[in-house]
């Protein structure tokens, strides 16, 4: 059985001036899809199979994150319902000299299990069994978009 654990994935994208709005930020919709594509793989390691994006949650941009930096991507599943996966995702910037960051954006996504159909199917029970588990549990529990920033 999928432990929350088992879902949490990390990813970095380094900011390149093809990523960036006028203002050599990061353009918010790439952002936005790198959140979708890791927290699809969050899901995706949790049902066992393909799984596609039914909904985002609020999703506010409070930092930019300038060229040069690092996009950090935090991902892991957080509840389960019969075919869908509930994704919870923190973006933050990171300085690559310091290792520093700041959070930009705190989302929660859905996405639903998928057979090589497209029809929807049925995912495992989520069990939470480690402390590792249990910290991401109740961070899940207490989350709030705007929180920490």
């Amino acid at each position: 059985m999928p432990t929350l654990e088992g879902t949490y994935l990390e990813n970095r994208w380094r900011v390149q001036p093809q990523h960036a709005n006028n203002y050599q930020t990061v353009h918010g919709g790439n952002l936005m899809k790198w959140m979708d594509e890791l927290g699809a793989m969050s899901a995706m390691r949790f049902a066992g199979e393909p799984c596609v994006t039914a909904s985002i949650d609020e999703m506010n941009f409070h930092r930019p994150v300038p060229v040069g930096d690092v996009a950090v991507i935090e991902s892991f599943v957080h509840d389960a319902g019969r075919t869908s996966v509930k994704v919870q995702l923190h973006a933050a910037r990171e300085n690559p000299r310091s290792g520093d960051r700041e959070t930009t954006t705190r989302s929660r996504f859905v996405f639903v299990a998928v057979d090589e159909h497209g029809r929807p199917v049925e995912v495992p029970d989520l069990s939470a069994e480690s402390d590792r588990d249990a910290e991401l549990q109740a961070r899940a529990a207490d989350w709030d978009p705007d929180d920490s920033l």
